[in-house]
């Protein structure tokens, strides 16, 4: 297993210097799930939810997050991104154990470091917004499954997440 690059030699926190590496067009996805009872899901296809559009909020929010990820996980350093996509897939009872919404997120940069947890704040914040959108109808909702499904570009190449079959969950 690599060492952690987050510490130096005396074991301090520290940003990782990328000066010297290469700037290469870098790919982080990420996806995440949300379980809601099948009635908070019909409010949201409807578009009856009484905060308005819940999945076009969720997604300016998602978008918004990844731009924002810098200030937010204290070791990352802030990026040009050059791509933000948030797609959402509805999952009804009928189609799965429960009714979800799965979002997966796709950030893109041109850098020296990587994307991955840009994508993977951009997954968590439309969740989270999808979750404070709906809470009057259902404080049950679970946000569930987050993780990077796969990252490109980069010294260290490509990632895709080995439990994952199908990349396409949203």
């Amino acid at each position: 297993m690599s060492t952690l690059t987050h510490f130096d030699d005396q074991g301090q926190a520290h940003m990782v210097d990328v000066a010297a590496k290469a700037a290469s067009h870098r790919v982080g996805i990420a996806c995440g799930r949300i379980d809601m009872l099948p009635g908070t899901l019909a409010i949201i296809e409807a578009g009856t939810a009484k905060k308005g559009d819940v999945l076009g909020i969720a997604r300016i929010a998602g978008i918004m997050a990844a731009k924002k990820t810098s200030d937010l996980i204290p070791l990352c350093h802030p990026l040009a991104l050059t791509r933000v996509a948030i797609e959402f897939k509805v999952l009804h009872a009928s189609q799965s154990a429960t009714s979800s919404v799965l979002c997966k997120a796709t950030v893109e940069t041109v850098g020296p470091t990587g994307v991955e947890m840009e994508a993977l704040t951009a997954v968590s914040v439309a969740l989270l917004t999808i979750y404070d959108m709906c809470k009057a109808v259902d404080r049950g909702m679970v946000m569930t499954d987050i993780k990077l499904l796969e990252k490109h570009g980069g010294k260290s190449g490509s990632f895709i997440h080995p439990t994952t079959p199908s990349h396409d969950n949203a």
